[in-house]
């Protein structure tokens, strides 16, 4: 079988210049491998002397890639050549004094904030940790919490060099600049809309504040649209149509974690039957999806900001946000919702549709579903007093409300719960 070129792979007929640029790209992100002496259709052609091509590979990367990258060569049938690159520590990997980047299968130059973000990557250090604009800042908000949470009296010099905030070298860093009253960064953007889009019934922008008070204010935003008094037996309880703790760890999260360098507003569109938070960044290179998706990530893009937000206790162990979105579904049908992709991370929260309000022939279907593994249509069929017809449309209106999902297709379909 024929493997295609993917931003991890690529296939070059010859050895000439045009592999070097991969190489750059390789070496500043995630690695991947140039196979020589096979054509763009996959097809194998074959290098005719590979020892010299091997060498000649060698001193052109030698000769053209600053730092030298790690790499490793070998000789596969057909006389091809596998060129492997390994992700490099001292980013950015130079070729001709451009740095490259994979996007899908195409080799690209890097933009000027993606070769600022490989210089500190290969300098070990984060954005936040920059020296901040300027000397000016103050703290009052982050003292008042501190003061309420952290039973701290005043925020002084020592307290925020405790917290990473300052040093006595550089003075201020950006991370103390995003906690501080007033700053120069981005902020929030919500919007509260109707069925669609279109429907713009309320918006604010907040910006130029500390992200704690960002954080305050998507929360009073929320409540006023998802927050509800009832009154029962003569007794008023408060009730939320979309979990507040989830609303608050998607909001946490989006701040701990997006990327402060772009300009870009954390965006939170709000519609009557579920919310969505877009954090500007996608996931760091060396976190992959399953594992953000599962908690166990350790790395940080803003450690020291995810720091404070943890002895504040707005956030609980690093990692445990996306189980504890989750969690706060327990007992719905309708579950939260992550999408990953380079450049954001949005979270969808829908409203809440408790189990017990399931209509009966849906909650039997739901429930005929083991809890750790799918079931099939005929599997089903043995179990329930329905016939395929009709279970097959129960299926389609459960996974359309997003209470099960669809694995497989044909014969081979299995239904599983959310």
């Amino acid at each position: 079988e024929i493997m295609k070129e993917t931003s991890a792979l690529e296939y070059k007929e010859a050895v000439t210049n045009t592999f070097l640029k991969t190489v750059s790209a390789y070496a500043n992100y995630n690695g991947g491998e140039i196979l020589f002496g096979i054509g763009d259709d996959g097809s194998i052609i074959g290098i005719e002397n590979t020892k010299q091509a091997c060498l000649d590979i060698e001193n052109r990367i030698n000769d053209s890639i600053d730092p030298p990258p790690e790499y490793e060569l070998a000789l596969k049938p057909g006389n091809v050549i596998s060129l492997t690159v390994y992700p490099g520590t001292s980013t950015p990997y130079f070729y001709k004094s451009k740095a490259y980047k994979r996007n899908d299968t195409a080799t690209v130059e890097v933009n000027r904030t993606e070769l600022a973000r490989l210089i500190l990557k290969g300098s070990n250090r984060e954005y936040e940790e920059l020296p901040a604009s300027t000397a000016d800042l103050s703290f009052s908000i982050l003292e008042k919490k501190l003061q309420t949470t952290a039973g701290i009296e005043s925020l002084d010099r020592n307290v925020l060099k405790t917290l990473n905030l300052y040093s006595d070298a550089d003075g201020y860093n950006i991370a103390a600049e995003i906690l501080a009253d007033t700053n120069p960064l981005p902020g929030i953007d919500i919007g509260k809309f109707g069925d669609s889009i279109n429907i713009i019934q309320r918006r604010r922008t907040y910006e130029n504040v500390s992200a704690l008070s960002l954080y305050d204010s998507a929360y009073e935003f929320f409540r006023d649209y998802y927050e509800f008094e009832m009154v029962e037996d003569d007794a008023r309880r408060i009730v939320q149509s979309i979990p507040g703790e989830a609303f608050r760890e998607a909001v946490a999260n989006a701040l701990i974690h997006r990327s402060w360098d772009t300009k870009e507003h954390i965006r939170v569109l709000m519609f009557p039957d579920h919310i969505e938070i877009i954090s500007p960044g996608g996931l760091p290179d060396n976190i992959a999806e399953d594992s953000y998706l599962a908690g166990e990530y350790s790395t940080l893009r803003n450690p020291i900001i995810g720091n404070v937000f943890f002895r504040l206790k707005i956030v609980e162990l690093f990692g445990t946000g996306i189980r504890r979105i989750k969690e706060a579904y327990n007992g719905s049908i309708t579950k939260p919702e992550f999408d990953i992709t380079e450049h954001f991370i949005k979270v969808t929260l829908p409203v809440i549709k408790p189990k017990s309000a399931m209509k009966k022939e849906y909650g039997m279907v739901y429930e005929a579903i083991p809890p750790y593994g799918g079931a099939s249509i005929g599997r089903l069929a043995e179990e329930l007093p329905y016939g395929k017809t009709k279970i097959r449309k129960l299926l389609g209106e459960l996974t359309e409300q997003k209470s099960i999902r669809v694995v497989g297709e044909g014969k081979a379909t299995k239904y599983y719960r959310m």
